[in-house]
Parts: structure tokens; C-alpha cells; sequence
């Protein structure tokens, strides 16, 4: 099969991508020129409008039909314009002159009102339509309009110069391409090649020593690394040769001391042998030591399965103890939430005595008023100035029980709710900021007791589906933990609480500025039982409580930090409606 050259191959791709790319470009001239040639003539059949429409205007306007004739005539004598259609006001054709497109198709019966490009790629023909303004007497009316025509055929008479121009110029710069290549490629790769492939040819493989490649060059190229490169090979192939002279005669050697140490093997193999045959008497003694060791392990595996009876009754006793300390757990979490519930009774009915206790007081005076101004009427002693007194009494008196007994039942409302919903978890529709102030209303009695103050930041109108009574125990939690654990010896603490919606959670960050946690006691803070006042009886479970709160019941997410005097921040997140039967609360 004949070879064909490196450097023809080389050549023919490189210039297979010139002559595509200089025939792409070419053709992107052509079109370009193409283009701006069919723009200036739509813009010059344009300036016709300008130049004709005037005198077309009055013809038209005075009914002159040769005038009108005569012009479209004259319109179709200009090179570029290829045909002409003039109609009148009622969309008649008045005259039609050379190629030209069917003006029903394009406008019906209609009159065009502005200026119209029109074009028809199959037949070759694009023009240009604009109306005929008539104006007298300051009014202006249309009496027609004309359709100038102009083809592909027009362009392509104005751009074939330009055409014959780009293409020898293509031309050209190719074949001074061609000539420049080929000879640079003769000389800097052809030439060279020529003279490394018959060098290598000739070359004596049996008697390499002194013998070199050289290629004539003054470039300083691949080649002379290729030729360096040889040259480096054959002076390698000349050392391994003699390399390998010297392996094949210690080779021989070798295999002279290797037919020594087979005689002396096969010697050995005989001595061994005979030690064979008393090794297999000793493992026949080792296999009745190792039956006997077999016996005794079967003994061992059998007390195994018996301890592991005896362990596996263990682990069902430890897990029914495991039982009853998860039972006893949900009663302590049970005992937590009532504790808290006691405390807002005790709470609450302290702050109702006194509104009800200034009721009874109006009440009694109200009571004794009645009774003088009865005695004093049946007397017939009744002044109107005692009647106007009693009035007043009277009067201050009502205000003083229906404002009393308006807060008690206020207090009494939200309590009911509170504790409604804490010891249910039933879903409700709530106004979130509304039912916080409940909760923080329920909790006034021991928050009155100091000087804390508690910040609210909530939409007004944030109106979602959840369990309420879940949201009064984590806030009820969250708020007796920061008076009882945050603000020991503070005297005014204060907690904010904002609340926020992205696109599906609602977010809740609470925090105070008291005591704060060590990073030890941080990260105890969910356990169940670990407290900070053990001493004094604190149980351990509010924060857990929260936890599984958020975690299983709100399907949310809790997270808190804090450092020493720098108080305690959460943030809690979880979805904003819940339609589905709420997740069993258990105690982790």
C-alpha cells in the first residue's frame, strides 16, 4: 500500500480549513452585501414617494388618468423599479405596469394608511406602499395609494461587481496561501523527513556502534530533538547489546551451578523422605490431641448457650424495667404540665380577688347608700340635694363594679383558654399575637411580682392553623424559665419576642438578657432532668419539654445559643397551617 507524505496530509487539512473558512466568509460578504443593497433600494423607493407622490396626488385628485399613466410609466423607467401599481380611493387599480404582486391578496379592497413593506420570497419581488394625501383647504384626504415593486434581479445586477471582487480577492489570498505553504513545508518539514527516513533505512542494525543520524537544518526544531532523541536510542541500543552479551555468559554459568544444586536437591529429597514418614506418625498423634480438644470445646459451647439463655432473660426483664421508666417518665412530663397549670391557678385566682374584692366593697357601699336614701324617702326627709348625691354615688359606683368585673372576666376568658388548650393539643385557627398576649396575660401574676418586661414584635394579622395548646406550654416554658433561671438576681429583665413568615414556616425568635448558659450546661440544656436548681426543686423537664414540643408535635426546629451574661436566645421554626392528625408527643 503506498504511503502517503506526513507533510501532504498536513497541508491538505490545513488548507481544507482555509478554503471552508475563506468560502463561509465570502459567502457572509455576499449576503451582507445583499442585504444593504436590498435596504438602500427600499430606502430609495422610499425617496420615490417623496419625489412622485405629489404629482400622482393631484392626477389622482383631478381625475387625470394619462397624467396618472404617464408617471407610473416614467415611475417604471427608473432601473431599480420593476413594476408599479396606482390605485384610487375606492381600492380600484388605476394602473399597473410591469411584475408586479397581486394588491388583492396583500390588501383586499382596502386602502393602506401609513407606509407598508411588502415582499414575496418565491417570486423574487419586495416593494414598498404608501397612501396618497390630498390636502386642500386645510383638510387633508386620501385618494389612493401606490405599490413600487423592485426584485431580487435589481440587487443582484447592483452586487455582482462586488461579488466578482470578493471572489478573485478570495482567489487570490488562497493561491498565495497555497505557494507559501508548500514552500514552507518543503523546507522546514518535507525536506527534513526525507533525509531522517533514509538515513534510518540504511541504518546497519548489526553493526550500530558509531553510527549517527543527521538532519540539515538551521532550525533548531522538533526535528533535531527527534534526531537527538535517535541518536540518544541507538547509542542505548549499543549498550544494551553489550549488556546482553555479558547476561547470556553469566546466563551460562548459571545454569552450570543450577544442574549442581538439582544433583544436591534430589539428595535432600531422599533425606526428607524418610524424616516424611516419622512427621506423619506425629500428626497422627496430634489428630487424637486435637479430638480431644474438640470434646472439651463442645462442653465449653454447650455452657455458652446456657449463659446466653440466662442473659437473654435478663434483657426481658431490663426491658420491662426500660417500660416502666418510659411510663414513669410521661407521668412526670404530665406532673410538669399540670405543676405549671397549678401555678397559673394559684396565680390567677390571686389577681382575680382584687378586682372581685372591689366589687364586694362598691357593692356594700352602694348597698348602705340604698338603704339611707330609702329611710330619707319614707321619712319624707328627701332632699333633692341627697337624691343628686346618691345619683353620683350610684353612678361611680356601677362604673367601679362593671370596670372590676369587666377584668375579672377578662382574666377569667383567658385563663379558660389557656388552660383549655394546655391540656389539649386539637388543632385551632388562632390570631397568633392575640393568643401570645393571653399566654403572657395568664403569666401576669408572676411576672407584676418584678420589674421585667416583656417586648412583642408579631404581624397583626397573622392568622394561622395549629395547636394552640402546644404554643401556650413552649411560651409558658420558655417565659417561667427566663424569671426563675435568667434573671436570678437581675431585677429588670427583659425577653423579646419576634415573630416572622417566610414562604412556609412561621419563625420565632425569643430571647432574654439574663444570666445566660456555659457552653457545658448549653449543651445539656435538652436533656430530660438536667436542671441548674436541683437544690431547690427544680425538675428539669421545661426546655425538654419544649424540644419534643417543637420536634414531634410542631414538626419544627429549635436551636439555642448562649454565653455567660449575655443571656439566652432561641430560635424556633415550624409550618405555619397544619391540616393532618398531630404526631404523638413522647418523651425522648
Amino acid at each position: 500500500m503506498p504511503q502517503k507524505s506526513l507533510s501532504t496530509k498536513l497541508l491538505t487539512r490545513v488548507l481544507s480549513v482555509y478554503f471552508i473558512l475563506t468560502f463561509v466568509v465570502t459567502c457572509g460578504q455576499i449576503f451582507a452585501e445583499y442585504v444593504n443593497t436590498k435596504d438602500y433600494i427600499r430606502d430609495e423607493l422610499g425617496t420615490l414617494q417623496k419625489t412622485f407622490g405629489r404629482s400622482l396626488t393631484r392626477a389622482i385628485w383631478e381625475l387625470n388618468i394619462k397624467q396618472t399613466t404617464t408617471t407610473a410609466e416614467g415611475l417604471l423607467d427608473i432601473p431599480m423599479v420593476e413594476g408599479v401599481i396606482i390605485r384610487d380611493d375606492n381600492g380600484a387599480i388605476i394602473s399597473q405596469l410591469g411584475r408586479a404582486l397581486n394588491i388583492h391578496n396583500l390588501y383586499s379592497q382596502q386602502l393602506v394608511q401609513e407606509d407598508v413593506m411588502v415582499e414575496d420570497t418565491k417570486a423574487g419581488l419586495f416593494g414598498y406602499t404608501f397612501p396618497l394625501i390630498f390636502e386642500f383647504s386645510g383638510r387633508a384626504t386620501q385618494v389612493g395609494d401606490v405599490t413600487l415593486f423592485s426584485s431580487r434581479d435589481v440587487i443582484f445586477s447592483r452586487i455582482m461587481l462586488s461579488i466578482y471582487f470578493l471572489i478573485g480577492n478570495a482567489m487570490i489570498k488562497t493561491t498565495f496561501l497555497i505557494i507559501l505553504f508548500l514552500i514552507a513545508f518543503r523546507k522546514l518539514l518535507t525536506e527534513p523527513l526525507t533525509q531522517l527516513t533514509e538515513q534510518i533505512e540504511y541504518l546497519e542494525l548489526e553493526e550500530l556502534d558509531g553510527q549517527q543520524v543527521k538532519i540539515v537544518t538551521d532550525e533548531n526544531n522538533e526535528l533535531k530533538v527527534m534526531e537527538r532523541s535517535f541518536n540518544n536510542l541507538i547509542s542505548k541500543v549499543v549498550e544494551y547489546k553489550k549488556e546482553l552479551k555479558q547476561t547470556q555468559h553469566d546466563l551460562i554459568e548459571s545454569n552450570q551451578k543450577l544442574d549442581q544444586q538439582n544433583l544436591q536437591l534430589e539428595q535432600d529429597v531422599a533425606r526428607k523422605t524418610s524424616n516424611l514418614s516419622q512427621a506423619m506418625i506425629d500428626l497422627q498423634q496430634q489428630k487424637y490431641e486435637l479430638e480431644r480438644q474438640k470434646a472439651v470445646l463442645t462442653e465449653e459451647v454447650d455452657l455458652r448457650k446456657q449463659t446466653e439463655q440466662e442473659l437473654l432473660s435478663k434483657q426481658t426483664q431490663l426491658q420491662s424495667s426500660l417500660d416502666e421508666l418510659s411510663f414513669a417518665q410521661e407521668q412526670l412530663v404530665g406532673s410538669e404540665k399540670m405543676a405549671v397549670l397549678g401555678g397559673l391557678v394559684a396565680g390567677i385566682t390571686h389577681e382575680i380577688n382584687t378586682p372581685i374584692g372591689i366589687g364586694v366593697t362598691a357593692t356594700s357601699f352602694l348597698q348602705e347608700r340604698l338603704t339611707e336614701i330609702e329611710t330619707a324617702y319614707k321619712n319624707k326627709s328627701l332632699s333633692s340635694a341627697a337624691l343628686e348625691g346618691f345619683i353620683n354615688d350610684a353612678a361611680q359606683s356601677a362604673q367601679l363594679l362593671s370596670h372590676n368585673l369587666e377584668r375579672a372576666s377578662d382574666l377569667i376568658t383567658s385563663f379558660k383558654q389557656i388552660a383549655v388548650d394546655q391540656a389539649s393539643e386539637a388543632l385551632r385557627t388562632i390570631n397568633f399575637k392575640d393568643y401570645i398576649n393571653e399566654v403572657i396575660r395568664s403569666l401576669h401574676p408572676q411576672i407584676k411580682k418584678t420589674s421585667h418586661s416583656i417586648r412583642l414584635h408579631c404581624p397583626d394579622d397573622l392568622i394561622i392553623n395549629l395547636p394552640a395548646g402546644v404554643i401556650s406550654q413552649i411560651f409558658t416554658n420558655l417565659i417561667m424559665n427566663s424569671l426563675v433561671h435568667g434573671f436570678e438576681n437581675i431585677n429588670s429583665g427583659q425577653i423579646t419576642i419576634d415573630v416572622n413568615t417566610d414562604e412556609n414556616d412561621l419563625i420565632i425568635n425569643y430571647q432574654d438578657n439574663g444570666l445566660g448558659l456555659k457552653p457545658a450546661q448549653l449543651k445539656r440544656l435538652f436533656d430530660p432532668f438536667f436542671t441548674t436548681k436541683r437544690d431547690e426543686g427544680g425538675s428539669g423537664l421545661g426546655a425538654h419539654i419544649i424540644f419534643n414540643l417543637v420536634k414531634q408535635t410542631l414538626n419544627g426546629k429549635i436551636d439555642v445559643s448562649s454565653e455567660p451574661g449575655q443571656g439566652l436566645h432561641y430560635r424556633i421554626s415550624f409550618p405555619k397551617n397544619m391540616s393532618s392528625p398531630l404526631p404523638l408527643f413522647k418523651l425522648d
